[in-house]
């Protein structure tokens, strides 16, 4: 049961006592996102469903991105270091973050992390959150974008389900198409058309950590955030995430 976001309660937490719970939430994670961006760390929310790829992805990102690229994790779970202790062995500084009964990450557990963990050493910082489609996307933990890992194998009209966690989307990584040949009633264009009807700017990108299709992409995108946060960098990288937009549904 989530005591914050009330999940799993009889009663609802009240409206009130949930307002509450947020600005605090919200005052750390600006403390944080200001020390995030003073030493020009991009940090990353990273959200899905348990089983959409979300640990998979970022060792894939760590083996491509091999000394180009300085990449640690937090990893939020209910119960264990799983997730934490895959990323460590695939390279990546890594530091589990066990919640128990919470549904989500918040900012001061975020932020109590931190202290023992060497972000500073950073470029890129992922929140690799509790694998949840709701909860996660209301909780503001001081980073700099909102990422989304989508399964194919989840269907086609997840976004549609779930407005919000799409709605705050910066970027949606449709993960797994390796196996869209074994699944011959999902479309990436029936996804990026749901997508379109609920991201205030759609963004959609299709990858495989397996294969690697669709990473460069994502690396693409990586550099383009990292340039906003390192205006000396290329010009160039800041503008490759543009051919990566979902047209608008109409």
């Amino acid at each position: 049961m989530c005591e914050s976001c009330g999940c799993g309660d009889e009663a609802l937490v009240p409206v009130e006592v949930q307002h509450r719970i947020l600005a605090v939430n919200d005052q750390t994670a600006r403390h944080t996102r200001s020390h995030f961006e003073e030493l020009g760390v991009l940090a990353l929310n990273l959200m899905g469903s348990p089983g959409s790829g979300k640990t998979a992805l970022l060792e894939a990102t760590a083996r491509l991105a091999k000394g180009r690229l300085r990449l640690g994790a937090l990893s939020g779970d209910l119960a264990t270091d799983r997730d934490a202790a895959r990323l460590r062995a695939a390279g990546i500084p890594a530091l589990e973050i066990t919640t128990g009964s919470a549904c989500h990450l918040d900012a001061e557990l975020v932020h109590r992390a931190l202290h023992d963990f060497p972000w500073k050493e950073l470029d890129l910082l992922v929140i690799e959150n509790v694998g949840n489609l709701v909860c996660p996307a209301v909780y503001d933990l001081g980073q700099a974008a909102n990422v989304v890992a989508l399964s194919v194998t989840e269907g086609e009209d997840k976004p549609l389900k779930y407005p919000v966690m799409f709605r705050k989307a910066d970027l949606v990584l449709v993960t797994k198409i390796d196996l869209l040949p074994h699944l011959p009633d999902i479309r990436l264009e029936a996804i990026a058309d749901s997508l379109s009807r609920v991201m205030p700017s759609p963004v959609m990108l299709p990858v495989s950590a397996r294969t690697g299709e669709g990473m460069g992409a994502w690396l693409d995108w990586l550099a383009a955030r990292r340039a906003s946060t390192h205006p000396s960098e290329s010009h160039a990288a800041a503008t490759a995430h543009s051919h990566a937009r979902v047209p608008s549904h109409s």
